[in-house]
């Protein structure tokens, strides 16, 4: 497997290991409204991957349908929303800052299921990485090592906070640090999974790519709508959530155009 898709496929789970690593080193958990701050940072990072990794690439992909361009990314974009809300009615999870648990009935711990909402929306992110990582194995000339690292990058940038909002409330709520560590970890490896399936199913069928790229754009930004904004702007009104939204959304942006 050459380097490059080493380091894509691991730096995202990097990122989320480092940043479930932050259990050793803060004592008291992490406020409310730097957890706000955090999430809203990450929904930033996801629309613009979502947008300039994912949907453009996808109708540059199906230039050649003309006026139909859209259709590849339409449809892909779609099926990637349906998608993510399935599994969010199928499978049993806890967003953060709730009390009322999602999906089917289930017994499982309060933690467990914090864990499966982090893990939830790591798929997508996962999905993502395989799939432009697929397109660039291909050699296909809209996709360049540097958009693929780019992404990566962007990628773990946000699972940094991501890792500590998971690893932190389970330290809080009377985990110890090395299981809170490990929770924290275990809901990154969803990634590497993912993106490495999701490139053996599109170096299979090529001709899928711009389904599959514009599939995770709507699995991204469902997490994105259902999850991450409405955590930004829980609680006492505050607009950090919105600031730092608008700074991941730049910081991807940037790192794109730098970068690619």
């Amino acid at each position: 497997m050459p380097v490059e898709v080493m380091r894509g496929i691991l730096l995202p789970f990097l990122g989320t290991t480092f940043g479930a690593g932050c259990v050793f080193f803060i004592r008291n958990g992490l406020r409310p409204m730097i957890q706000r701050a955090l999430t809203g940072f990450a929904a930033g990072v996801m629309v613009a991957a979502s947008v300039w990794n994912l949907l453009v690439p996808a109708m540059e992909q199906a230039a050649e349908l003309g006026r139909w361009t859209f259709l590849p990314a339409v449809i892909g974009f779609w099926l990637g929303i349906l998608f993510l809300l399935a599994l969010d009615r199928t499978i049993p999870h806890l967003h953060q800052n709730s009390s009322q648990p999602e999906g089917p009935h289930t017994r499982l711990k309060r933690t467990t299921m914090l864990v499966l909402a982090v893990t939830l929306h790591n798929i997508p992110e996962g999905m993502a990485v395989g799939v432009v990582l697929a397109g660039w194995m291909a050699g296909n000339s809209g996709i360049t090592t540097a958009g693929t690292l780019a992404l990566s990058i962007g990628i773990a940038i946000q699972n940094f906070p991501e890792g500590a909002i998971i690893s932190m409330p389970l330290r809080a709520e009377g985990a110890g640090k090395g299981r809170s560590f490990l929770y924290g970890v275990l809901s990154g490896i969803v990634e590497p999974l993912a993106a490495i399936l999701t490139m053996l199913a599109a170096g299979l069928i090529l001709p899928t790519l711009p389904y599959l790229l514009s599939f995770a754009a709507g699995a991204m930004i469902y997490v994105v709508v259902e999850e991450l904004i409405p955590e930004a702007s829980a609680g006492e009104h505050s607009n950090l959530g919105t600031l730092f939204f608008a700074a991941g959304f730049t910081i991807m942006l940037a790192l794109d155009v730098a970068l690619g």
